[in-house]
């Protein structure tokens, strides 16, 4: 089974195929590079424009409409020689797949930048990251296994890694199924809010997504695909929940502590990978009284599906992502929904958010060869940089009074409210509760397509600003003294993200407890390694999560990358353990925290589930995509106390 799609011969006659180019739905910047790429015919690049990369994130990569219809032109052209020649496409060389890519890009591409794209591409759907070495070409008599703990993104991507380069592996996952987030968040409305055509596999990418941005069970039946692909059922132990971890120093072992409907027991092994991510533990507002509420009350993570909301009187606690998806399903059930906000949310629009893919694209990804490879590549580009440098700090910015950080920042902040404006116009008291008075890219934007105006401008939908003071049994009273009586209480407060590994017991070198050493505050180095842990490793680690610019899934394919070098050291060494230095980790932590305090989300002193309880960021990557990328490219062995 593969994603691949089974390319169709076109038939379509050449009015038709106009009339095809001339839909809107067919994203023209990736049009051009997907043809020259398929005929490889460089002559099919335009010399007189290229895509801006300044202009990514404008519809149509900010093409003028003489530069669309240009690309129409040629693209026309193309696809009659791609429909009418018999001859099949010859291999494009290395030179020409640069010059293309270029084009594609906007920008010279060359070195270190090339090579990541590349792999994001996965031209001809070839595997670039698989691993390039074998267990078995090594020592294939070493007794070494790895226990992976947790069978979500990550968890299937590290076993699959580890199952290529012949290490022995464990899968221990502690609910009934694969999935990890998109198991256990099932609320009404749940969907990913990066683009699905970068949110998946560079290795396994898929294109008939239903929708731009797919809905939980359709993500969820794609990790499911994949772990059938990827033939790793076998090696995975299903609700069995690791409680513990220690290191033993004569052993040169990590001693899990295992419980299961089998009972307890202990199993030993080489290596540790934590692929429990950052967003599974819910997070409950301090509320007084809120264990006194008589009625039904649940997290948006645990959502309660046999609980009827028909004719309900419901709070909705929280306004973040995850409540701004439920919230229109839940009013559309409840008799009235009053919305407890704390802090408003920059919104951005996206009108494709719940869009299915229009047939015109699809058709594409069914006829062009490689369109799909060239689409995810393009979304990848405009995302790369993305928002980032409109969130970095300009020192000698003068602040006109909105709390912007830079010209860029202000610019897009103005954007963003005159959305605002347009959407709340008719409704001012609405508005004055919905506009941001924070720094712009300070919390993580919500995607918003209008059905959140459409939503708070309902009759039967109150947004309340007002501190909620305490929970009682019948309801929640606000500092302004006004009780509310409800049925139902919802929860859309989000996570214990800075509650790293949590709930479990990690015991390292000399009987040192990872979260006593952590005290709240967890840093690794590269997000992946903390000193006194040899051998263990983090996947979407303290400071390894993304704002604007990405896929948490690029993240984590660097990472395992990285990890699965760390076992090839160790085995092409003759090692038992690798424990990175205190200076190296300190050193690159110090990096990150000032790289956060030049960002919005590190300047401005807004709440948000970026930073821990001591206020530092302890979730964010604050550099380029491509930096990451060179940083775990391979590993330097003098950054380790190796033995």
């Amino acid at each position: 089974m593969s994603f691949t799609p089974s390319i169709s011969t076109i038939i379509e006659n050449d009015e038709q195929l106009q009339k095809l180019l001339s839909d809107p739905g067919i994203e023209l910047p990736p049009l051009l590079p997907s043809l020259a790429f398929a005929l490889n015919d460089l002559s099919i690049l335009p010399t007189n424009f290229s895509l801006d990369p300044a202009k990514t994130l404008e519809e149509q990569g900010g093409l003028t409409n003489e530069e669309q219809e240009e690309i129409r032109r040629i693209a026309l052209n193309a696809l009659q020689r791609l429909r009418d020649q018999s001859s099949k496409k010859t291999n494009v060389g290395e030179d020409d797949l640069r010059k293309i890519m270029s084009w594609a890009c906007g920008t010279h591409l060359n070195g270190s930048y090339l090579q990541m794209l590349k792999e994001e591409l996965s031209p001809e759907n070839v595997d670039l990251r698989s691993p390039d070495w074998s267990k078995n070409e090594i020592d294939s008599e070493r007794n070494f296994t790895v226990a992976i703990i947790g069978a979500g993104m990550s968890g299937i991507l590290a076993a699959y890694r580890l199952k290529q380069a012949g290490v022995s592996f464990v899968l221990f996952e502690k609910n009934s199924g694969i999935g990890g987030t998109w198991l256990e968040n099932t609320y009404p409305g749940c969907r990913v809010d990066v683009s699905n055509h970068v949110y998946c596999y560079s290795f396994m990418q898929k294109h008939d997504w239903p929708h731009f941005h797919s809905t939980q069970n359709v993500l969820l039946q794609y990790f499911n695909d994949c772990a059938d692909i990827f033939e790793i059922r076998d090696n995975i132990r299903f609700e069995t929940e690791v409680s513990s971890a220690v290191w033993d120093e004569s052993t040169q072992t990590w001693a899990l502590d295992l419980s299961s409907a089998k009972g307890e027991e202990t199993i030993s092994f080489q290596s540790v990978i934590s692929a429990v991510g950052q967003l599974n533990q819910p997070s409950y507002p301090s509320i007084s009284g809120r264990e006194s509420f008589e009625g039904n009350s649940w997290h948006s993570a645990r959502w309660d599906h046999n609980y009827d909301l028909s004719g309900k009187n419901v709070a909705v606690i929280g306004t973040g992502c995850s409540a701004i998806q439920f919230i229109p399903h839940v009013v559309e059930k409840a008799n009235h929904t009053t919305i407890f906000q704390r802090t408003p949310n920059w919104l951005m629009p996206r009108p494709q958010y719940q869009r299915e893919l229009p047939e015109s694209l699809l058709w594409c990804f069914n006829h062009i060869p490689y369109y799909h490879n060239w689409f995810r590549l393009h979304l990848f580009w405009r995302s790369h940089e993305g928002l980032l440098p409109r969130l970095e700090l300009d020192p000698d910015w003068e602040n006109p009074g909105d709390n912007s950080i830079s010209s860029a920042n202000h610019e897009l902040g103005a954007l963003l409210r005159l959305y605002l404006q347009s959407e709340f116009s008719d409704r001012p008291d609405l508005l004055e509760k919905v506009m941001p008075d924070y720094t712009m890219g300070a919390k993580r934007f919500v995607i918003d397509d209008g059905l959140w105006s459409k939503t708070l401008h309902r009759d039967d939908v109150t947004l309340c600003t007002e501190q909620i003071q305490l929970i009682s049994k019948n309801g929640i009273t606000t500092d302004a003294d006004e009780e509310y009586p409800f049925d139902a209480i919802i929860y859309g407060t989000g996570f214990k993200a800075s509650e790293f590994l949590t709930p479990m017991k990690i015991v390292g070198k000399d009987g040192i407890n990872l979260h006593d050493k952590w005290d709240g505050d967890a840093r690794a180095y590269l997000g992946i390694v903390s000193p006194g842990f040899p051998n263990f490793y983090f996947l979407y680690g303290p400071n390894t999560n993304i704002v604007i610019n990405g896929s948490i899934i690029y993240f984590s394919e660097c990472e395992v990358h990285y990890i699965t070098r760390c076992i090839q050291h160790l085995l092409e060494n003759d090692l038992t353990s690798m424990d990175v230095k205190q200076e190296v980790h300190d050193s690159y932590n110090e990096r990150i925290d000032e790289g956060n305090r030049q960002m919005a989300w590190g300047l401005s002193d807004v709440n948000s589930w970026y930073k821990n309880a001591s206020g530092r960021t302890a979730q964010n990557w604050p550099f380029s995509l491509l930096e990451y990328w060179q940083q775990t490219r391979e590993i330097d062995p003098a950054d380790y106390d190796l033995s």
